[in-house]
């Protein structure tokens, strides 16, 4: 998942423990299974546009990241970059539709289904007779072959990321004839449908040198829609020209250039025309809605200035004459401005969730009771209104921690913790063990987080007071509110947490064990607060945070949250730390009580979520293997509902495990959902067929510019 979102796939490429009959979702008995999974909470928003109002020819200038490191979407340091000249360039037996399910691609496949069950599982591929590779030689078997071996796991020469189901195959032939592909599985393979999507050829996959540096700065042999002409690291940035030898529609666009651009030099990117496309953050965002309300008017509305301040005043309200810096930055952001009015935002949310990630591991939420007490302190729907209201986006909040609402597996499922209830919260947190009274102990003191004592601060902590570490609850104030400071941040930005490079990582656990006592030991004597101890110890948890551009929202959702625990007594101490150090210093090695960060959703919960919820398991050196489960909760019932669920060929049973899964994940609270992320895409008002293009897989040929006096349709329309 950024510290809030990396696609799924290219992380591997993201949640209730009752008894079996309390798994039933009060909010859902009125609804047949065909119901539980809805729709998507926000529709894709492209400016959809028939391929016959969209002129041929034109570049594309879409903003990234980053010039990937490789091309090659099956190793670890690839990113979403990686990911988009994929889709582009190579082959997908499976795409993803609007509601975030696979649908066979036509321009590759003329079918594929399950043929056999017994003795062995057999997926029979008949491919399109027309589809060829840019060398003009046929997609085939061969090339199915050489990506199974090389993702089986049995090479180690192959610096593979992910194995999960290509160490099921146990062979690949050719079928009847050379349009025909069998897969034989070894075991049964529910997510078949996730397998040669995308397909490299066996050119890239066939010897571990051509896989592990063949495929990583250029691609020689694609066949999509279009191909790569450059990849500049230079002038960062990568060339995508038409493929003279695809089959399918004809790209629309003659280039498509995916141009390295920091976030918060989109703006004035989009503005100077450097790009025409590009995710952007809320700050952005208004700029660009102000930019369009302004049009037609000779001067800025109010607001529309470097600082959001009218410029022209002091702060006693008087007027005042402008530096000459002043009055050159002005004129320059009202250029901007100007310019900006030839974009528009699109709205839509994207396929991730943000997540309370609650450690498990040790210290006081190392107890279930006080984890769930956490969770029933909490209103979710508020928490989701604090980022997605102001961007005019539904604030619900997420019911899964496995699919997203339209999605085959999607049931809300977080019936089985409860709902907000600060009375709950408080039993729970009695029943603990933690009782209302004693002495918030001093900044140096020992307390029960998962640190055991407020640490000092580090090289990799922000600095400037507040910014660095504060404290919700020693005293009557309210915490710094990153609202008033910062608005709403970038819940698209990077800031939104993958942690991939750490998929699979042993990390050793730190951090001082919390102090426990007996259930029902009574609070000191001179307890002043209202906030909890148990022998003589607050509650006090270690609320980790990035501080970098981007974390402005999960800033201000942490503070709603610190306000609400408060309330049933429970201490946290924030603390902001640089982008670099998030994950690696602080998620993946166990250095936190609570934290903020995001999981994308798969249309393959079975293989690709359990990884992230996978029991942990000590290793022969002493350390813990997480996999990807930060949390460090998990039980040997939900790894059983993964495997299940992976093995299981009925559709319809295979999801209902998964539901199943994440009931009981909910149930463990040790990650609570919260919203789905906003995606926010600038795009220049001639576009069509690209935006915010939620779950769906775009379609490249068909994005381009209206041609002149056409105007986007309610729906796309195909020739």
């Amino acid at each position: 998942m950024s510290h809030d979102g990396v696609r799924l796939r290219a992380v591997m490429r993201s949640v209730v423990f009752l008894t079996a009959g309390a798994l039933a979702v009060p909010t859902l008995a009125s609804c047949g299974s065909d119901d539980e999974s809805g729709k998507p909470l926000a529709a894709q928003d492209i400016a959809p546009a028939g391929r016959d109002l969209v002129a041929d020819g034109g570049t594309l200038r879409w903003a990234v990241d980053d010039v990937p490191e490789t091309l090659n979407t099956f190793q670890s340091d690839a990113d979403d970059a990686t990911t988009r000249v994929a889709q582009a360039v190579l082959p997908a037996m499976f795409r993803l539709d609007a509601q975030g399910r696979p649908q066979r691609d036509a321009d590759y496949l003329e079918s594929a289904k399950v043929v056999d069950t017994e003795p062995k599982q057999v997926v029979l591929y008949k491919l399109d007779q027309q589809a060829v590779w840019s060398d003009g030689r046929e997609i085939g078997a061969a090339d199915f072959a050489a990506q199974w071996r090389a993702l089986s796991g049995k090479d180690s020469a192959y610096w593979t990321a992910r194995n999960a189901g290509y160490d099921r195959i146990e062979k690949i032939e050719r079928g009847a004839n050379n349009l025909e592909v069998k897969v034989t599985f070894s075991r049964p393979y529910a997510d078949w449908k996730a397998l040669f999507s995308p397909l490299y050829p066996k050119d890239v996959m066939g010897t571990p040198d051509a896989f592990n540096d063949g495929a990583r700065r250029k691609l020689k042999v694609t066949a999509g829609a279009f191909s790569v002409q450059k990849v500049d690291r230079k002038d960062k940035e990568i060339v995508l020209g038409r493929n003279p030898h695809w089959w399918g529609r004809p790209a629309k666009l003659s280039q498509i250039v995916l141009a390295a651009v920091p976030l918060d030099k989109r703006a004035a990117a989009l503005a100077d025309g450097s790009v025409d496309l590009a995710e952007i953050d809320p700050a952005d965002a208004s700029r660009i809605a102000l930019a369009g309300r302004a049009k037609g008017t000779s001067t800025p509305l109010q607001g529309a200035t470097p600082t959001g301040k009218d410029e022209n005043k002091n702060e006693s309200g008087q007027k005042k004459k402008l530096s000459k810096k002043e009055r050159k930055a002005l004129a320059k952001f009202l250029r901007q401005q100007d310019a900006l009015r030839a974009f528009t935002v699109r709205r839509s949310l994207e396929p991730a969730y943000t997540q309370l990630a609650l450690n498990g591991s040790e210290g006081p939420l190392a107890d279930e009771r006080v984890r769930r007490a956490v969770a029933r302190a909490l209103d979710r729907t508020e928490l989701a209104k604090v980022v997605l209201k102001p961007l005019g986006l539904p604030a619900v909040p997420v019911g899964s921690h496995l699919a997203l609402s339209g999605q085959a597996a999607y049931a809300d499922n977080s019936g089985a913790l409860g709902g907000q209830d600060t009375t709950e919260a408080q039993a729970l947190l009695a029943d603990a063990g933690w009782v209302p009274g004693g002495p918030v102990k001093d900044k140096g003191e020992k307390a029960a987080g998962s640190e055991g004592k407020k640490s000092k601060k580090t090289d990799d902590e922000s600095e400037g007071g507040s910014d660095g570490q504060y404290i919700v609850g020693e005293d009557n104030k309210d915490p710094q509110d990153h609202t008033k400071k910062h608005g709403h941040g970038d819940e698209s930005s990077k800031h939104l947490a993958d942690g991939k490079q750490y998929d699979g990582r042993k990390v050793k656990q730190g951090g001082a064990p919390g102090a426990y006592a007996p259930k029902g030991t009574a609070a000191p004597a001179d307890a002043k607060t209202g906030l909890l101890a148990k022998d003589g110890k607050p509650l006090a948890l270690r609320f980790v945070l990035p501080s970098g551009t981007g974390s402005e929202s999960l800033g201000a959702v942490a503070d709603s949250i610190s306000r609400m625990l408060e309330k049933v007594g429970i201490r946290t101490e924030i603390t902001k730390v640089s982008d670099d150090s998030y994950f690696k210093d602080h998620i993946a090695s166990g250095q936190y009580d609570l934290a903020l960060y995001s999981w994308p959703a798969s249309a393959f919960p079975a293989t690709d979520a359990r990884p992230i919820f996978a029991k942990p398991v000590p290793a022969a050196d002493g350390s813990l293997n997480v996999e990807q489960n930060y949390t460090r909760v998990g039980t040997d019932q939900v790894d059983q509902l993964f495997d299940q669920a992976a093995s299981t060929l009925d559709e319809d049973e295979s999801a209902a495990l998964v539901r199943k899964a994440d009931a009981r994940i909910w149930a463990a609270a040790g990650s609570i959902p919260l919203y789905q992320r906003p995606q926010l895409t600038a795009a220049r008002r001639s576009l069509a067929n690209a935006g915010s293009f939620g779950f769906q897989t775009p379609l490249y040929e068909d994005m381009g510019f209206l041609k002149k006096g056409a105007a986007p349709s309610a729906s796309p329309t195909k020739d």
